[in-house]
């Protein structure tokens, strides 16, 4: 295999960050972490006749920075031999640091068809998707990335973890989100993008941050700015800045949901203050009152639990965390049928989440369908196989 190779990216000189080019900043460490993690694909495998001369002449124009050059012999080099791995790898790190993400996301998808488990050329792909206007693709991508290890380099884990964040956000899992931006937490000198998109998820926006009007701009920074210094564990700072917040901007949607969701770790009591004030304000707010149905279920008090779990989903039946308090209110309250009936089509909605498999298990239980409570207890014990926590919810 040729060795890694380095190349000069426009806009990144200096440690820019955080900029519009932002994703163009892991083509170099992405592609060293590639070469130590992936086992080579040997160029002479049934090579057809010219292929290594094509092969030489693409290593030499690449490693001369010779950059539109080394794309077309390598474009030559893979067509003649379609399995050369280090070739497809090569042409779409190439593409990718040219600003040619479609043509880049083709040649690691076919990269990634020779090498599956190849962690980092799946988070390139899914950064190529981001900049396509993938965003489905892309959040698959770089989550499926993350998990198989493509974040170990800490500077991997900033662009990656950043971009999760923002499609997380814009596909409305804003508490999620707010997981992935807590990464950021202890970032000494948190760019401004950042904090006003940490703001968009914290407030519920479900777009990105170009995107964003700019006289709504001090409102969504002002928010993430609270948001991180209680990350931060800076309680003095944040309540400062969520007091100015209120102040300043007193009936922007989600201020005093967002204080509350982050309390309830630590002080679920001031947090359902944060989160009444919510109602207050916005009446109709369908996740605060999910919140205010979830702290009191966690303290065994589903009664209390019940009434704002049923305005929930009667304002929003499309959403997850509101089948789940319902359901789970119905069934701890004496109603498992009903509650069940809520708990299944939470499953539909996120088939994957762990605490809609515990809440069904205990409500089949209670139902007498055994048989149902024992394989979602089996499913459970399968999805908690590599997990040490659970999840904040809802």
């Amino acid at each position: 295999m040729d060795a890694p190779f380095v190349m000069m990216i426009p806009g990144t000189a200096g440690g820019k960050r955080w900029s519009s080019n932002y994703p163009k900043a892991a083509l170099v460490v992405l592609t060293v972490l590639i070469f130590l993690s992936i086992p080579s694909f040997s160029a002479a495998q049934s090579s057809p006749a010219g292929f290594e001369e094509l092969a030489a002449d693409a290593t030499a124009a690449r490693e001369q920075n010779d950059v539109s050059r080394a794309i077309e012999l390598y474009g030559r080099a893979v067509q003649t031999n379609p399995k050369w791995a280090d070739g497809w790898w090569f042409l779409g790190s190439l593409q990718y640091g040219n600003g040619a993400y479609a043509a880049a996301r083709d040649a690691l998808s076919q990269y990634i068809d020779l090498t599956p488990n190849a962690a980092p050329a799946l988070a390139m792909r899914g950064l190529c998707e981001f900049e396509t206007g993938e965003f489905a693709d892309s959040l698959k991508d770089i989550q499926r990335g993350l998990a198989m290890g493509a974040a170990n380099q800490p500077r991997n884990g900033k662009i990656l973890r950043y971009h999760e964040a923002l499609l997380l956000t814009r596909a409305g899992r804003f508490e999620e989100a707010l997981r992935s931006f807590a990464f950021f937490a202890h970032d000494p000198d948190p760019n401004p993008e950042l904090v006003v998109a940490l703001g968009l998820a914290g407030l519920r926006l479900p777009i990105l941050p170009k995107d964003l009007r700019a006289d709504r701009q001090e409102l969504y920074a002002s928010a993430g700015k609270a948001a991180l210094n209680y990350m931060k564990g800076d309680d003095a700072a944040a309540r400062t800045d969520f007091h100015l917040l209120f102040e300043r901007f007193p009936t922007a949607p989600n201020a005093h949901y967002l204080y509350g969701y982050l309390l309830y770790a630590t002080d679920p009591d001031a947090s359902v203050v944060e989160l009444k004030r919510e109602l207050e304000v916005n009446p109709s707010n369908p996740a605060a009152e999910v919140m205010l149905a979830w702290i009191p279920l966690m303290q065994n008090h589903a009664t209390e639990a019940l009434p704002y779990a049923q305005k929930a989903v009667a304002e929003d039946p499309a959403l997850p965390s509101a089948q789940l308090v319902v359901g789970r209110a119905l069934s701890e309250t004496g109603d498992p049928k009903d509650g069940i009936q809520h708990l299944e089509k939470t499953e539909l909605l996120q088939p994957d989440d762990l605490e809609v498999h515990l809440a069904l298990a205990r409500a089949y239980s209670e139902a007498g369908r055994k048989e149902d409570a024992r394989r979602e207890r089996l499913l459970c014990l399968e999805m908690t196989k590599n997990e040490t926590t659970l999840a904040l919810h809802p």
